[in-house]
């Protein structure tokens, strides 16, 4: 598997499979995460507690990469995750709506593993269309 096919793989059916012991083979024990100019400290342990709060929100979430972009170390995947709310996020409850959000994912891999991760979640349109958000009065 090339680096993009290997970040695929692992968007697409690791993550959304809850199995942190995989992570490791994904993720790079010093990734970090990247919040503008920001550098976290996630590691593997980081990577997999988003998952798994991902997966308490949306039991059946499944991300589909529609494209990739390589640049260097660097691979840009634009991607539709999906899922069910069932569990309770930014303070709405479960509703029991399929919601779809779109984003892209900034990942630096250096020897197979993610050692920088960024990106960003189109997070209004997706619960919009849901109708878990609506027009203030």
């Amino acid at each position: 598997m090339d680096t993009k096919e290997r970040l695929k793989y692992f968007y697409e059916t690791v993550s959304a499979s809850g199995t942190d012991g995989a992570f490791a083979d994904y993720i790079s024990p010093d990734c970090t995460l990247c919040i503008g100019e920001a550098r976290i400290p996630i590691g593997v342990e980081g990577m997999a507690e988003h998952m798994t709060a991902v997966l308490q929100t949306y039991p059946d979430f499944h991300m589909r990469i529609t494209r990739q972009l390589r640049d260097g170390d660097y691979i840009i995947s634009e991607f539709i995750a999906e899922g069910t709310h069932r569990g309770e996020w930014l303070g709405m409850k479960p509703s029991g709506k399929k919601v779809t959000l779109t984003g892209v994912d900034i990942d630096k891999v250096v020897d197979g593993k993610i050692v920088e991760h960024g990106g960003a979640v189109n997070t209004f349109e997706g619960l919009w269309e849901a109708g878990l958000i609506v027009p203030a009065p």
